[in-house]
């Protein structure tokens, strides 16, 4: 490595399994593997916070042993190292989402669908690098960064890297299931969850030129989603029969972006698609999703995973047009502690930014 680069990379990480009602990280040195000429390395100047961060260091979507954890998939920095066969140049300024690797060979990667990798989707961190030194991929509440330059997708002029930052995943993963299953002019979309990805749905459902809905369980983001761009806002605490009454099989997609267990799939969400209507998760239930009864029939229901890099060009090029900004709040990376105990505690409005 160059000598303005370090031997060893620090971040923030869970050295255990987290209990959810106290995180505590700790500052935490590794050795990143053995660097390639398909590698960039990349000084961080900041990462988003996402709920998928909490689940894995709570072991929430399974148990697992991979601690030290060092968390943070929507990273933004500068290039500082780039090998020969990538595109990048030092001093490029990029981003890295939530996919870190794929095997670029198989027939989903090459038609730039890389996040249904059929030999297997590597997270940015927790990914499997087949190194004894770094035996798997670390991510971005750290001061570097070190990926596949394929994954690392140059950040456009006119977006500061704060802001960048929570469209590496919020944003392209409310993104790319809107525009790959046609929401547009003309079509009723309905938005579950006014969070750190629903605020960014809402955005990119009315840009890309639909009728959004908004779908919460109170009324105290109403005013919130009007901002965003909701035409519409439904309460699911009025129950079944009063949203029904008005809204039933009248929505073409709904994207869900709740992790809820008890969600109202059968009694509600799929009564208020048409026929031949969508329903996409792209927020992951512990438990999973309800099972499913006739309420399903001429229904589709599927997930989405993330985006390709393509997608993340394509999404930042209609931010840029369409002035699509995340709501964020940033801290300092050595407060990361207190950052990811309030986004648990569901303080966030809507997303937190780590910054160097």
């Amino acid at each position: 490595m160059s000598a303005t680069i370090p031997t060893q990379f620090t971040g923030q990480a869970a050295l255990k399994k987290q209990d959810p009602k106290n995180f505590d990280l700790h500052e935490t040195k590794y050795t990143p593997r053995a660097f390639t000429e398909d590698d960039v390395i990349i000084k961080i100047d900041a990462c988003g916070v996402c709920g998928t961060d909490l689940h894995v260091m709570t072991c929430g979507w399974g148990e697992h042993d991979q601690f030290p954890a060092i968390t943070g998939h929507e990273i933004v920095g500068r290039v500082v190292r780039a090998g020969k066969n990538t595109t990048h140049a030092v001093g490029d300024r990029v981003g890295v989402g939530a996919q870190g690797a794929s095997c670029g060979e198989c027939v989903n990667c090459k038609n730039h669908e890389e996040p249904y990798c059929i030999k297997g989707f590597v997270g940015t961190y927790q990914g499997p690098t087949g190194d004894a030194v770094q035996p798997y991929t670390q991510g971005g509440y750290a001061d570097y960064y070190q990926g596949p330059g394929h994954f690392a997708v140059r950040i456009p002029d006119g977006l500061d890297s704060a802001v960048a930052a929570p469209l590496l995943c919020a944003g392209v993963t409310v993104y790319a299931p809107l525009a790959y299953y046609g929401a547009k002019a003309g079509k009723k979309v309905g938005i579950v969850g006014i969070g750190g990805l629903g605020h960014l749905g809402v955005q990119f459902a009315k840009a890309l030129g639909a009728d959004v809905y908004a779908i919460s369980h109170s009324d105290r983001k109403r005013g919130d989603a009007a901002t965003l761009g909701a035409t519409g806002f439904i309460n699911t605490h009025d129950g079944a029969d009063k949203v029904l009454a008005e809204h039933a099989a009248s929505f073409d997609i709904i994207l869900s972006t709740s992790d809820q267990d008890d969600m109202p799939l059968n009694e509600l969400y799929l009564p208020l698609l048409k026929a031949r209507g969508q329903f996409i998760s792209v927020g992951l239930p512990n438990d999973g999703l309800p099972k499913m009864g006739w309420a399903l029939l001429g229904k589709t229901v599927t997930g989405s995973l993330v985006g390709s890099p393509k997608e993340l060009e394509d999404m930042f090029r209609l931010a840029l047009e369409k002035n699509i900004r995340p709501w964020i709040e940033t801290r300092p990376m050595s407060e990361a502690t207190q950052t990811v105990n309030d986004m648990y505690a569901g303080k966030a409005k809507f997303r937190y930014v780590l910054v160097n």
